[in-house]
């Protein structure tokens, strides 16, 4: 048998929970998926897959935007206005 080496890890645990979720379905464990992904960057002089920042649409970048605004200020939340108010906002949304 060959002789191994230690490499110690920290993940968050909803990361590795899902990642065994998976690898179980494939019959493999967690350390065989690193020698993998650790043997295919030594093939590929590099890691095996392109890494890049996530390109966001202009809907997305406005939702999230949205969605920082209502984090500062929940009062200016239009879910937490009545059903009545909710269907006048959207009415004055759509017809404007």
């Amino acid at each position: 048998m060959a002789k191994t080496s230690s490499i110690h890890v920290r993940v968050e645990p909803e990361v590795k929970e899902q990642v065994e979720k998976i690898l179980v379905t494939l019959g493999m464990t967690s350390a065989e998926a690193i020698n993998i992904y650790l043997k295919q960057i030594i093939l590929n002089n590099g890691i095996p897959f392109q890494i890049k920042a996530p390109q966001f649409s202009d809907e997305m970048l406005d939702a999230i935007k949205e969605a920082e605004e209502i984090e500062k200020k929940p009062e200016n939340d239009k879910s937490n206005k009545t059903n009545d108010e909710f269907l006048e906002d959207f009415h004055n949304e759509i017809t404007d």
